[in-house]
């Protein structure tokens, strides 16, 4: 390759081209040998200068200008594609209408997707003034309340049970008990009792269980008062056609405008601290629950579903504090103010999210938009979110008709969400290890309690 282009006459066209200036003689006419090997070396460098310039360039169009950045045109025109498809008309709005039909003008305001910035922020507020009100307000009233951190008994630092621990599980089976047993020099009953006391130590106290409790109860207490406040003097309210009359060319004003942006941050806050909230069964549904509501809200504003999303989110509001009132109650050793709220619980629970948003809220957003434009992208998707929170409801209106009916039939209500395996009666097993424990039947180390002495959450 070298010597065809030697052959093209290569070094000599480029050093004419584009080599260095040759090296005065007067300098060099003194030294035998030194012009010419100068000169040569002058060719040789500009050859491969040329050469390596063809290589690196070989397929490419010639052109003087520099290499495109990163984001060049065609990945700028890709994003530009990706968005205008995500903002296509077609998608957020009925058929004949576009973005300019939502522009401010005379004095109206619409619903814009830049308004929806602010919910981070004041997510992140959120999760502040939930850290002062748990400090500040909730640890003071569970003192009040007579909610008292238990006394756990720690397990002792043994690297092998650790390691299973962190590895494999934290229920060891019969098998795993015995080999324990083996490598860490403990009977197999010693096992058992440091794998519950192991459990123990990870489960929320019930300090932290009424804590979060309170700052939910707190906030679902004040935005359904808000919320409703903000829709029952709205002609909507009243009657669910005029949801969607004229729209949706349909003006909002500052309470509207509140409401979704301190519900939306609010369940922005929930999902941010769900991983170091309590956990219970239904974890992987919450974690759905959250994103779907963020979803509805988000695209409810978006597409200027305004009205139909503030009565969906005051509806909702309307059981959750309830069921947080209870819980603290539990937590606070009331059983009867406990149970009795919490049947009043399950009776709005019912009306509210079996009954009024299906038959009156659904039939709102499936069928009376019909009668004004053909269904179009954003009417499935908003359907098909309220589907799925339909779903969810059913599945927690199945634990709720578990719990009545155990109250029904003298046990006590306990969350059908907490996991019974982990509870604070495995504590008092130790100090009754040499007595009746003994005497009772086990699982896996655990003497099988009655049930209506437990006190869950």
């Amino acid at each position: 390759m070298a010597a065809a282009g030697l052959a093209e006459g290569g070094p000599e066209r480029l050093a004419g081209a584009a080599g260095p200036p040759a090296p005065p003689e007067g300098r060099l006419a003194g030294r035998p040998g030194v012009l010419e090997r100068a000169a040569r070396s002058a060719e040789e460098s500009s050859w491969a200068t040329g050469r390596s310039w063809e290589l690196r360039t070989r397929g490419c169009p010639r052109t003087a200008e520099p290499p495109a950045p990163f984001f060049g045109e065609e990945k700028v025109r890709m994003l530009q594609t990706l968005h205008d498809y995500f903002w296509w008309e077609r998608l957020w709005l009925p058929v004949n209408l576009t973005w300019a039909d939502l522009e401010d003008r005379d004095g109206r305001v619409y619903a814009k997707a830049s308004d929806l910035y602010i919910t981070l922020p004041l997510a992140l507020l959120f999760l502040i003034i939930r850290y002062f009100f748990e400090l500040y307000v909730a640890t003071p009233l569970a003192a009040l309340l007579n909610v008292k951190e238990k006394t756990r008994l720690r397990a002792p630092p043994n690297p092998t049970l650790e390691h299973f621990y962190m590895t494999s599980g934290k229920q060891p089976k019969q098998a795993d008990v015995e080999l324990l047993s083996r490598q860490s020099g403990l009977s197999g009953r010693q096992v058992e009792r440091w794998f519950r006391r192991r459990r123990n130590q990870d489960r929320p106290s019930l300090l932290k269980k009424f804590r979060e409790a309170s700052w939910r109860f707190t906030f679902y207490l004040i935005a359904f008062i808000a919320g409703t406040a903000v829709i029952v003097d709205k002609p909507w309210f009243y009657d669910l056609r005029k949801v969607w009359e004229g729209y949706p060319i349909q003006s909002i004003i500052p309470s509207q405008y509140w409401y979704y942006m301190i519900e939306l941050s609010f369940y922005w806050s929930l999902l941010f601290s769900i991983a170091s909230d309590v956990k219970r069964k239904d974890f992987k549904e919450q974690i759905i629950h959250h994103v779907a509501t963020i979803i509805l809200i988000s695209f409810s504003w978006f597409a200027n579903y305004v009205r139909a999303g503030t009565l969906i989110m005051a509806l909702h509001d309307s059981s959750d504090y309830l069921l947080e009132s209870a819980k603290m109650f539990n937590y606070a050793g009331w059983k009867n103010t406990c149970n009795n709220i919490f049947i009043v619980f399950a009776i709005v629970f019912i009306i509210t999210r079996l009954v009024i948003l299906p038959f009156w809220i659904l039939h709102c957003t499936l069928v009376y938009p019909l009668e004004l434009y053909p269904a179009f992208f954003g009417y499935y998707f908003f359907n098909f979110m309220m589907g799925v929170l339909q779903l969810l409801h059913i599945f927690w209106a199945y634990l709720i008709l578990r719990m009545a009916h155990k109250f029904i039939t003298g046990k006590v209500v306990e969350d059908e969400r907490s996991d019974r395996e982990e509870t604070e009666s495995s504590e008092g097993e130790e100090a009754a290890a040499g007595g009746g424990a003994k005497n009772r039947p086990l699982a896996n180390g655990h003497p099988i309690l009655n049930n209506n002495h437990r006190k869950n959450d």
